[in-house]
């Protein structure tokens, strides 16, 4: 069964070559053009994926993108932003965006990373109800991650993570007390391979930092090891 891809650019004459390149590529695209007023972006069938222009008439892609978030958590959704806006690329992460892509860009790189975050999709169950291969408990500090119901909870109160974040805090979780490399967490967690000048993951681990603080600590620190990956580590401090 072809994947259904939403895209919602305002630029007809982008959003036509990418439905084209990626009817080609085995996807089922679907165009919408604008964010206007109150009408629902989703129509019937929710779709497999979302391609999501940050530069929207009306609601603008980050409204947008938190509209989607709160209606359905797990969609997986790729933000596209304009090229040197690191501003752009750092607030989508942070609102919820499993990916970016700038512009201009290769439609071949477009498919590539469709194709990764729909694999992840696949293998983790995530949106489908499915558990992950791995569902055993994961435990640091005072965090208590459940990879059936893909909830995870700090003293029994439950966090309000991303897909991308609850994945990444996850990979750090099962390797705890070890480096992680960034470019074997950006594979793990996000679904393919690391590329220069890509802090993806270093943004949703800034996200993870800032939400484990606020829920006091929870007893763990992410620690940088510079030019290298992360660690997690129990500090017994919650």
């Amino acid at each position: 069964m072809r994947p259904r891809i939403l895209v919602i650019d305002d630029d007809r004459e982008l959003a036509s070559m990418l439905a084209e390149f990626l009817g080609h590529e085995g996807f089922d695209v679907t165009l919408r053009d604008d964010a206007r007023g109150d009408d629902p972006v989703i129509v019937g069938d929710v779709p497999d994926l979302v391609v999501l222009d940050v530069m929207l008439p009306g609601r603008n892609g980050f409204a947008l993108l938190k509209e989607l978030r709160a209606q359905w958590p797990r969609l997986p959704i790729l933000m596209l932003t304009a090229r040197g806006d690191a501003i752009d690329r750092i607030l989508g992460l942070e609102l919820g965006a499993d990916d970016y892509l700038t512009k201009p860009f290769d439609p071949r790189e477009l498919a590539a990373r469709l194709r990764a975050v729909l694999r992840r999709v696949t293998t983790t169950g995530e949106g489908t109800g499915a558990p992950e291969a791995d569902s055993r408990p994961l435990a640091a500090g005072t965090l208590q991650l459940d990879p059936v119901r893909r909830r995870a909870e700090a003293g029994g109160v439950p966090l309000d993570l991303t897909g991308a974040e609850w994945r990444v805090l996850a990979c750090l979780i099962r390797e705890k007390g070890s480096l992680v490399e960034r470019a074997g967490l950006t594979e793990r967690a996000l679904g393919r391979r690391l590329t220069a000048y890509d802090r993806s993951v270093d943004t949703h681990v800034n996200n993870l930092r800032r939400k484990l603080e606020r829920a006091g600590g929870c007893g763990i620190e992410i620690r940088a090891v510079r030019g290298a990956g992360y660690e997690l580590l129990e500090t017994g401090h919650a």
